[in-house]
Order: C-alpha cells, then sequence, then structure tokens
C-alpha cells in the first residue's frame, strides 16, 4: 500500500514560505532605510508616504501593505534607530560595556561610533524636537526612551559606584540626567556644524564631572 505524502500544514511547517518571507523582509528594511531618509529631511509631518515610495519607485500601496500607517511606519524607524545610536545595541552592547568597563569608557566608545552615523542622529533629533508637542504621534515614544535611558544609565552609574568605578558619594540619577542632556547638547551641536568636536566635549564632561570614572582606561576596542 503506498503511503500519503505528508501534508505541509499538518506538519505545522507551511511549504515554500522562506523565499517570499525573506523577500518582504528585504523589502520592509527598503522601506525603513527610505523612511529613515525622509523623516531625517524632513521631520514626521513634512515626510509622507508618497516621498518614501518615490524614493523606492513602489506604488504607495506597497508601502501601505508592510507598514499600515505611517505611525507604524514611524515607530519602526524610530526603533531602528535608537538600537542602533541610543542606548541599546550597535557594534558592541552598550550597557554590558558599560558593566564591563564603565559608565565613561563606555560612552566615550559610543560617541567615536555614533559619528559615522550622522543621519540617524539627525533622525532622532528632528524627531525629538517635534515630539515636543504633546499631541505629535511620537510624543509618547519619546518620553519613555528618555526615562529608559536616564534608568538605565543610573543603574549603570550605581554599578560603578559599587565597583569604586565613582566616588561613593556621586547621585546616579543625578549623573544620568547630566550626560544625557550633555550628550544631546553636543550631538546637536555637531550635526549643525560637523567642525564641533564631540568626543573632546564628552571627554571634558567626564574630567569635569567625575574624573575618576575615566581612570579605568577608555582605548577604543579592538574586537
Amino acid at each position: 500500500m503506498t503511503t500519503p505524502a505528508a501534508d505541509p500544514r499538518r506538519m505545522g511547517k507551511p511549504a515554500r514560505v522562506r523565499g517570499p518571507y525573506a523577500k518582504s523582509a528585504q523589502r520592509s528594511r527598503e522601506i525603513i532605510e527610505a523612511a529613515t531618509t525622509v523623516f531625517a529631511t524632513h521631520g514626521y509631518r513634512g515626510g509622507s508616504l508618497r516621498d518614501i515610495a518615490r524614493q523606492l519607485d513602489l506604488s504607495l500601496t506597497s508601502i501601505v501593505h508592510h507598514f499600515g500607517t505611517k505611525y507604524e511606519l514611524l515607530e519602526a524607524v524610530l526603533e531602528r534607530a535608537d538600537k542602533t545610536v541610543g542606548t541599546g545595541f550597535a557594534a558592541f552592547d552598550f550597557e554590558a560595556d558599560c558593566a564591563e568597563r564603565g559608565v565613561a569608557p563606555a560612552t566615550l566608545e559610543r560617541v567615536r561610533s555614533n559619528l559615522e552615523r550622522p543621519e540617524l542622529l539627525r533622525l532622532l533629533a528632528i524627531l525629538a524636537a517635534e515630539s515636543s508637542a504633546p499631541e505629535h504621534p511620537a510624543h509618547d515614544w519619546f518620553i519613555h526612551r528618555y526615562r529608559s535611558k536616564r534608568e538605565s544609565l543610573a543603574a549603570a552609574f550605581a554599578f560603578d559606584r559599587s565597583k569604586g568605578r565613582i566616588n561613593s558619594g556621586r547621585d546616579p540619577e543625578l549623573l544620568s540626567g547630566m550626560l544625557i542632556g550633555t550628550w544631546d547638547g553636543l550631538q546637536l551641536q555637531w550635526l549643525i556644524d560637523p567642525s564641533a568636536d564631540m568626543e573632546r566635549g564628552m571627554r571634558a564632561f567626564f574630567e569635569w564631572a567625575i574624573p575618576e570614572a575615566l581612570s579605568g582606561g577608555d582605548e577604543p576596542r579592538t574586537d
């Protein structure tokens, strides 16, 4: 008796899903990259889905097929940018590097790597300014982002304090807010005028505010 062929649906593994899925994922990445350029140039209000579609020579329907609304696309763009240049992941894990070497060396390393990503930095700067208006679609996203950044850096400074990398009298929450303000401010100045030395400014902040934080060494990573 001949055994009937297995039905892929009953095996829980759809047939021929890898090719179309890979193409769809690639197209989504392309749309996010194009949207990053449009939003970084015109902001969220000034950039349209049609602008993004034109960049890729796609129909508006194709964009909406992958991202149902302009805001869904904005969220995807923001998440990608924040993971790349924020306190998330880039060439190395920022939080893990803070734990390994301390906040100051890890921050200076991130500043150096971010100099190669001006478009993403410009995107976050423009959208952060736009989203200061409570009615902006990204307002809540940026509130959460800054709260998370403050909490993450405060925890990293507290860990530095427990390891003796910074003095025991330092206030991790205060340092966290000061670092974010200094970092964002210097970054904005550099985006406006690339001759501004952002890395030198960040190093000066640590030398002034918590000089002992630099004693662990801050040479660039080679791995």
